[in-house]
């Protein structure tokens, strides 16, 4: 069997498992941020019997990956494979004035991804932690200035001083998805690793690039067309 006819049978997987209302609804609810099989059952009032076999087949057909949680282990966050569907249009996202980015220590993930948004959608960004170091950590200083942005050394925040109404808050830990349970509640989820418990240049970099990724993937349902490259 050819390579030619391997891919063709893996994009009739990927149409086939897509071609079920509730699994394209599961994938919809991804394209924006993670989620546990119990957030998709609960978010889609989706029996979890039902979304674990809606799962079963999506992952079969190579459009989602499992992560378990940095925080509480016993959970299983679900994303969406990147360039599986290239052509995949998110849903529209409602306007915000701001979006804030939140995780533990406010001293990597969520410094990177307010700085790569600002440079990349534009508009208001800020970040936010949950139990916020003292410094941000100087590997990502350094990444963001391998990438051309700047970030203040000293610039981390308690997420109750910087929250405001009306916020569009994205968390990108698990852990700080996991605490925020009170009146701040982040509306979208994305599951990074901590490159910090690593400590290597590699792993900042690959945490840069996740998100750059996952930035680039939420613009289209906030400026539909437009190029955000």
């Amino acid at each position: 069997m050819n390579a030619e006819t391997l891919s063709l049978q893996a994009r009739a997987r990927v149409h086939a498992a897509l071609g079920d209302p509730a699994r394209l609804a599961i994938v919809d609810a991804l394209t924006l941020g993670d989620a546990s099989p119990g957030e998709i059952s609960a978010g889609l009032g989706m029996p979890t019997n039902l979304v674990a076999h809606h799962v079963k087949v999506l992952a079969d057909a190579g459009l989602l990956g499992r992560t378990r949680s940095e925080g509480d282990r016993r959970r299983t966050y679900l994303h969406l494979i990147p360039g599986v569907l290239s052509t995949l249009t998110a849903p529209r996202l409602d306007g915000a004035e701001r979006v804030v980015f939140v995780c533990t220590h406010n001293s990597a993930r969520s410094q990177l991804a307010a700085a790569l948004w600002r440079r990349r959608i534009g508009g208001q960004a800020a970040s936010a932690g949950t139990h916020p170091a003292p410094r941000v950590h100087p590997r990502a200083v350094r990444v963001a200035h391998e990438h051309g942005l700047a970030l203040d050394p000293a610039g981390t925040h308690h997420v109750d001083d910087v929250v405001h109404d009306g916020d569009l808050i994205i968390a990108v830990c698990d852990n700080a998805h996991e605490d925020l349970t009170g009146p701040v509640r982040p509306r979208l989820h994305w599951s990074v690793p901590d490159p910090a418990r690593v400590d290597t240049d590699e792993a900042f970099e690959a945490a840069y690039a996740e998100l750059a990724d996952r930035i680039d993937r939420i613009a289209p349902a906030l400026h539909p067309g437009a190029d955000h490259g």
